[in-house]
């Protein structure tokens, strides 16, 4: 097993936020605030339900990628590593995963959770802040940002600035919970979700198009997009 610990830098998993935001009102008054909260495990094990697969459908998301032994992903935002343990297995240890989180006990959390599956991987577990991932140039053949997009400040100029560690033919993929009806009853205010519209408008600003759209998830609009 090819464990390594990189200090560096990008933002707190999108849903672990709202998640934490709940216990805490006068944080979730501030929106955008990510402090250290209290009880981050306890909400860490809630990420990773079993009746998250339900709405997630997060069989159906990794067929949509197509990743592949070899491939290379970045999971920004990746909370508990609901989809980053599902990252390892899709690319086996000829791959690698970038797990990407603000907080240091998800990250904790993710590689003890990896270690438990008792199968070779390579993966790297970046501690970020919110400007840059700081991901090596050329380093990934796919981004995946899932609840985690509404979070970020500056979006253009983030995702402008992380096209160099995008490999030749790389992707960014966004899920986000949709602004409106769609999404139904979330438990946290949708003031700060993002109209699917506007991603694809500022990953344009971004220098980015859209390649693909993926209409499956219930709740949540779901994105790819490469380097125009």
């Amino acid at each position: 097993m090819i464990n390594t610990i990189i200090p560096s830098v990008s933002f707190l998993s999108g849903l672990l936020a709202q998640t934490l935001l709940l216990m805490n009102p006068v944080l979730a008054e501030h929106g955008h605030q990510h402090e250290r909260m209290p009880n981050v495990m306890e909400y860490l094990e809630r990420l990773d339900r079993p009746e998250r697969d339900q709405d997630q459908k997060p069989g159906l998301v990794l067929e949509a990628l197509g990743l592949k032994p070899g491939m290379s992903v970045a999971d920004l935002g990746s909370g508990s590593g609901y989809f980053t343990r599902r990252f390892v297995e899709a690319v086996t240890e000829t791959g690698k995963v970038y797990a990407i989180d603000l907080e240091p006990a998800a990250l904790k959390y993710v590689e003890e959770r990896l270690a438990r599956m008792h199968r070779p991987y390579q993966a790297e577990f970046i501690l970020a802040r919110p400007e840059s991932p700081k991901l090596p140039i050329e380093s990934v053949d796919l981004i995946f940002v899932c609840n985690t997009f509404h979070h970020l400040e500056d979006r253009p100029t983030y995702f402008r600035n992380v096209r160099p560690a995008l490999k030749s033919g790389g992707r960014i993929a966004i899920i986000d919970y949709y602004h409106d009806e769609r999404s139904g009853e979330l438990g946290f205010p949708k003031k700060h979700l993002v109209a699917r519209e506007t991603v694809v408008k500022e990953l344009a600003a971004a220098g980015y198009s859209l390649i693909n759209e993926h209409k499956f998830l219930p709740k949540q609009y779901f994105l790819e997009f490469a380097i125009q």
